[in-house]
């Protein structure tokens, strides 16, 4: 394959099975110039907690910077796997990754947004609606996400919990700008979360840059669909559902969504308004805490868990989890050891907090 790499450049990457070729720059790491250049890595918190874009490095050598050992372990480094969101290069390097394709990725790029609405639909939940620029609509998956760039450069992350179709709503006859709903929970004492849920207002100007993210749905398979969703680990697969209503796409699909009492199911009815339009869709709630005055008595215990109790066997099926670090990595490997899913068919977008991503 013909190498397209700018000159300056410090190394070279080449993706295998694709053959994608790019450079990096001196001092970059490897995902830091895949996205930079549009290359369909894949990748979930960029900060070296989450592992999604952990790959397998068959030439080459590469430096790592600092990450959690839940990430990439010592064993897995011995073996040849590689973090592409902290690997730095130290030669030219041939990598093999599963999800590099030249249709995936689209253009990154930062843009301001204004607040066009805070509605909350549970004590700790906020959907924040953000007006995009009109001229040139940001293009994502869905099921991808932005980062809010704080005043010190600080990043916040937020999935769109809505479908690219849907970014120019009707309601009540008024037709609105392009706009994107993201999903807030609080956390307290989070700098951001604290002022979503107090001092934001509506028009309120703030900077985000995406879209990001290799969490949307693979769509050159038939397999049956499993969605699991913890808490607001809802809002990109809600984009999913919407994304495949919209394209008619008819493959079979469940999602178990969890959380603590019912009220964190906070859009519980629109899931079930959604099957409704979805024949093919299957909704299974998940509650671990219930107290008696919730009179709940639907499924209980941990999300992840329902779904092995309901299909002991996923060998013919793919995976999309979403939600708390600890449910997406309970359900990967489980799935795959105790369930036969292969690995490939899992996909996963881990929400890590701040706290999640300077864990020792």
């Amino acid at each position: 394959m013909t190498s397209h790499i700018a000159a300056g450049t410090a190394f070279q990457v080449t993706v295998q099975p694709s053959g994608r070729q790019f450079g990096v720059e001196a001092g970059e790491t490897v995902l830091a110039a895949a996205i930079r250049q549009g290359i369909g890595l894949p990748y979930g918190c960029k900060d070296g907690a989450c592992g999604s874009c952990k790959c397998k490095k068959l030439e080459g050598r590469v430096q790592h910077g600092p990450h959690q050992a839940k990430a990439l372990n010592d064993d897995e480094e011995a073996a040849g796997l590689i973090l592409a969101c902290s690997a730095t290069p130290e030669s030219d390097l041939v990598l093999e990754s599963r999800q590099v394709t030249d249709e995936s990725a689209f253009p990154v790029r930062k843009m301001p947004a204004r607040v066009q609405s805070l509605e909350r639909l549970a004590p700790d939940v906020m959907v924040l609606r953000l007006q995009l620029p009109a001229n040139d609509p940001m293009r994502y998956h869905a099921g991808q996400y932005v980062e809010f760039i704080l005043r010190d450069g600080a990043r916040r992350s937020y999935s769109m919990a809505n479908a690219p179709h849907l970014l120019v709503r009707e309601e009540g006859g008024v037709t609105s700008g392009p706009s994107v709903d993201l999903h807030v929970r609080h956390m307290a004492g989070g700098r951001f979360t604290d002022h979503v849920f107090g001092a934001m207002k509506e028009k309120e100007i703030l900077r985000v840059e995406g879209p990001f993210g290799s969490f949307f749905l693979r769509e050159d398979t038939q397999k049956p669909i499993v969605f699991v969703a913890s808490g607001t680990g809802f809002a990109p697969i809600k984009a999913i559902l919407e994304h495949m209503q919209f394209k008619g796409i008819d493959r079979p699909a469940v999602l178990y969504w969890g959380g603590r009492r019912p009220v964190d199911l906070y859009m519980d009815s629109w899931v079930r308004a959604q099957c409704a339009l979805m024949p093919q869709l299957r909704y299974v709630p998940v509650i671990s805490n219930a107290l008696p005055e919730d009179h709940w008595s639907g499924r209980t215990g941990f999300v992840h868990q329902a779904v092995l109790e309901d299909t002991p066997d996923l060998s013919g099926h793919e995976v999309y989890a979403c939600g708390a670090p600890i449910v997406v990595e309970s359900a990967q490997k489980d799935y795959v050891q105790r369930a036969g899913l292969p690995s490939e068919a899992f996909f996963a977008d881990s929400f890590t907090s701040e706290a999640d991503k300077h864990a020792g």
